[in-house]
């Protein structure tokens, strides 16, 4: 397949479509995946930073007594409480439990009056962070040197609920764009080595898939080839017939009928050659559109059997016939051609059967099938042979077939009858003990 120019080239548009498909898709999924898990995290975080804004401010509402004045009791809720303007050393407290994600190094608390000037700070509060205050529930800041922060500010009220006024927690994002940069960079190193795997994958599978349509293609190829033989032998025959009567300056009546009768008996041949072609095409094409019928297979057997005698006594062929049922077998189906099927193999086997030999037609059923076995005992059928003896125009014996008339065109009309009849047809042969061919139809 590699070496036809026309699939090799097939075969590279459907492996960079499938690339390219894929990879729009993984693409699609990838920015999919990196925004479903940047929300995600930008959510978590959201919530952590609420829960631990609503714990602080519900414990420092208890303690606060008067607007803008931090009690001493605060310094056992923050670690670290700076006072801005107050020198001196920060005390190290003990910590407690609602300051444990404060105690991890990305949070910090900023305490604002009521007039937005800022009191105190605690936790890793960034000195770089602008001193302005901002009463927005939720902020994105960013300080002097590039970090982005994210916070919360909640409003304070003392014990009597005046206004105190309000404090912010907040949290670095550093942890968060380093999380994200490497997802980023496992999506942007991963998508090309996935690419290069669907693309490898799609050389094979589109390989795979043109495999039957390659197969089909040669059998046309082969097809056309045969078709074209077989037409060709007798109209070259014809056509040198003609030339020879036309060289011939005189022609009595006995040599114009004697050309006549070639004439005849090769136009003979083609219609019979175009009409099996046609058969053939027909019934590739659809399947059964006649009315369908119950056809007896007894009859049937018993009528060929009768019929073709004249054949078998010419031929020297001893034709006989064994229905091994009691009852009438009755199959649905076109009897013209199931006739036709159940003649060619009959045809066939007198055919290759040399003089003294027997030929015998078997019906027999079991609980679902009809089975119509066709035995002679003739010349056989090689192994190598058996594989291809229902392939159009193949001969197993060509001098022989040509000189019976045959196109290599009749076991192949009877597989396709068969299989048109949602049955089988099967063959086993030994070489020079005859051949047996196996119908089999639903009752």
């Amino acid at each position: 397949m590699n070496q036809n120019k026309l699939f090799n080239r097939t075969r590279w548009q459907l492996a960079i479509s499938y690339a390219a498909v894929m990879g729009l898709i993984l693409s699609l999924l990838g920015f999919g995946v990196y925004k479903a898990i940047a929300h995600a995290h930008w959510v978590a975080i959201d919530r952590e930073l609420e829960s631990v804004a609503g714990t602080l401010h519900d414990s420092l509402e208890l303690k606060l007594q008067q607007p803008g004045r931090l009690e001493p009791i605060v310094n056992e809720l923050l670690p670290n409480l700076c006072l801005i303007g107050v020198k001196g050393i920060k005390k190290q407290l003990p910590k407690r439990h609602i300051l444990s994600a404060i105690n991890q190094g990305y949070y910090y608390i900023r305490l604002f009056d009521d007039s937005g000037k800022l009191i105190a700070t605690a936790g890793a509060y960034p000195e770089e962070l602008p001193p302005g205050f901002n009463s927005q529930y939720w902020q994105t800041i960013t300080d002097t040197r590039g970090n982005v922060y994210h916070q919360i500010s909640v409003a304070l009220h003392t014990q009597t609920q005046q206004d105190w006024g309000y404090f912010q927690v907040g949290r670095s994002l550093q942890d968060f764009n380093d999380y994200l940069s490497t997802v980023k960079w496992v999506l942007k190193l991963g998508l090309p080595t996935a690419l290069i795997l669907i693309g490898f994958a799609s050389w094979l599978l589109a390989g795979l898939a043109m495999k039957p349509i390659y197969s089909s293609y040669r059998q046309i190829q082969q097809f056309t080839a045969d078709a074209a033989h077989e037409l060709r032998t007798p109209l070259a025959a014809s056509q040198a017939t003609v030339e020879s009567a036309l060289l011939t300056p005189q022609l009595d009546e006995k040599e114009a009928r004697e050309i006549l009768r070639t004439i005849d008996r090769q136009n003979r041949r083609l219609t019979q050659l175009v009409a099996d072609l046609l058969l053939l095409a027909r019934m590739d094409n659809q399947v059964i559109r006649d009315r369908p019928q119950l056809c007896c297979l007894n009859d049937l057997v018993s009528d060929l059997v009768e019929e073709l005698a004249a054949l078998a006594i010419a031929s020297k062929v001893a034709l006989t016939s064994s229905v091994r049922v009691q009852q009438q077998l009755n199959v649905v189906g076109n009897s013209d051609q199931l006739y036709r099927l159940v003649a060619n193999l009959i045809v066939n086997a007198i055919q290759y059967t040399p003089a003294g030999g027997k030929v015998t037609v078997i019906l027999d059923c079991n609980h679902i099938e009809a089975i119509v076995q066709v035995q002679d005992t003739g010349i056989g059928i090689a192994a190598a042979d058996l594989e291809r003896i229902f392939d159009r125009f193949y001969r197993v014996n060509s001098d022989r077939s040509r000189h019976t008339g045959g196109s290599g065109l009749g076991l192949a009309i009877a597989q396709t009858i068969a299989r048109a009849h949602r049955g089988s047809l099967s063959a086993s042969s030994e070489l020079g003990l005859g051949a047996t061919f196996l119908l089999r139809l639903p009752l």
